[in-house]
């Protein structure tokens, strides 16, 4: 089955979908011309989402253009988590995160039971992460789940039989947060889903941070191999010699991908097109801010047409004069994770068939 078109009230504009833009760009330029594999998505049918490892690009683009289609009409009417529950497990600080995933289901008219901190939980008083998740399984559908602790997922599956969604887990990964990462970019510059781009429209990305220890940092660029033939190079910035560590060093050395590592941004600012900002570290119990030599602000000597992304929170790195320029690509990336994880969440609990039929949001029509 495919998604040919937008409905009527989601009706494509006459936008140029190959000009990239800052930001507020149109999540319709990754729709024209060309339909939503839902084979492709009915992959994840009652899968767990725990790792970048588990995508492939055809994958990320799929998601990217269905929840460009979400993102494009209005679904709310078809209801399409009616009678679905789902369980955020928030066992570490979070503002954007819960709520974004918590504002997915609610938009799709599903039920939200939500742990807003782990000392609300039986955790206080010792209980196991393998017994609270057999403990889920009777009471939700699915579990979104982040925590302190990188091993936490890996306790919690022992028991759980519904699909969880790894949000964080300690210095390990965020997988969700590199698909809004990829949804923002490819709304920018969708030629960048091509298997072989323009050599003109090749990307030289900037990546501030310690990837073998931030997750977020971590998982976009594991994400971003799978667009390698689009990267001519990855410049990653940080105050520590080695910021890969072994696992990624090699990733990276396999991709083949150029890359270099620099500590300072102002020696290759000039030249890229992609710039990935960060402001905290999470480094076992505790958070380490950046090193303040790593800013952004409106005298930075950025390419006139790059922009920049930051997972937020944001510290004093990236300055609010930024905001209000094309430049900006992290408001982008911030709205349109509610969208991605709708399109997870929908994918996941397999409720394409809510999307239809007769005069919904959504025209769905099967090629078979």
């Amino acid at each position: 089955m495919v998604i040919e078109k937008l409905s009527k009230k989601g009706k494509a504009v006459e936008s140029d979908p190959l000009v990239p833009d800052g930001l507020h760009p149109d999540p319709k330029k990754l729709l024209k011309k060309e339909s939503i594999n839902l084979d492709i998505l009915r992959q994840l049918k009652g899968q767990s989402v725990l790792s970048v490892k588990q995508f492939d690009k055809e994958l990320v683009c799929e998601l990217c253009k269905f929840a460009a289609l979400l993102e494009a009409t209005e679904i709310g009417n078809r209801h399409p988590l009616d009678g679905k529950i789902v369980i955020t497990a928030f066992f570490e600080a979070s503002t954007r995160t819960r709520l974004s995933f918590e504002s997915a289901v609610l938009r799709l008219d599903g039920k939200v039971i939500s742990i807003p901190e782990g000392q609300s939980t039986g955790v206080a008083k010792g209980e196991s992460l393998s017994d609270i998740g057999e403990m889920f399984n009777a009471y939700g559908d699915l579990v979104v789940m982040r925590h302190t602790e990188t091993a936490a997922v890996e306790e919690v599956m022992k028991n759980l039989r519904i699909p969880l969604v790894n949000a964080g887990n300690g210095s390990g990964e965020h997988p969700t947060q590199a698909l809004a990462d990829w949804f923002a970019i490819l709304k920018w510059k969708p030629r960048l889903k091509e298997n072989r781009a323009r050599k003109q429209d090749k990307i030289h990305l900037g990546i501030l941070g310690t990837p073998g220890s931030m997750r977020a940092v971590k998982s976009f660029l594991q994400m971003s191999l799978l667009f390698r033939e689009n990267i001519h190079c990855i410049s990653i910035v940080s105050e520590l010699a080695n910021p890969l560590g072994e696992e990624l060093a090699q990733e990276l050395d396999e991709s083949g991908v150029d890359f270099q590592i620099t500590s300072d941004i102002n020696e290759v600012i000039s030249d890229l097109d992609v710039i990935y900002m960060n402001s905290i570290a999470f480094l076992g119990d505790s958070y380490k801010s950046l090193d303040s030599r790593f800013k952004l602000n409106q005298d930075s000597e950025l390419k006139e047409d790059a922009v920049v992304l930051h997972p937020l929170a944001r510290l004093d790195e990236l300055d609010p004069n930024l905001d209000g320029t094309h430049h900006n690509l992290y408001f982008t990336q911030a709205h349109g994770a509610v969208f991605m994880r709708q399109a997870l969440f929908i994918s996941i609990l397999n409720r394409f068939d809510r999307l239809g039929s007769g005069n919904g949001a959504l025209d769905l029509n099967s090629e078979t």
